[in-house]
């Protein structure tokens, strides 16, 4: 259940940040130890996501990584292009 309320909190960031929301996209596989949450967005959106100098993706892997610690497990943001 917590690696569902992370894969959530990403796709909620994400659609607040692109033009598409319904195109986006987030799903998750889990590792033994460590969940890794794929985001998809619309090709056109993927700067958003990105951001300037990669600023936006590192933040919400900053957020994941604050989340996740706070739940006791190991979680990873792989944007897809």
């Amino acid at each position: 259940m917590e690696a569902l309320e992370l894969k959530d909190l990403i796709e909620y960031i994400a659609k607040a940040l692109v033009d598409h929301p319904e195109e986006v996209d987030v799903k998750e596989n889990k590792l033994e130890n460590t969940s890794i949450i794929l985001l998809r967005v619309a090709k056109e959106d993927l700067g958003k996501v990105i951001g300037r100098e990669g600023k936006t993706a590192r933040a919400m892997r900053t957020i994941l990584s604050a989340a996740s610690t706070k739940l006791h497990k190991r979680a990873q943001l792989e944007i897809a292009e």
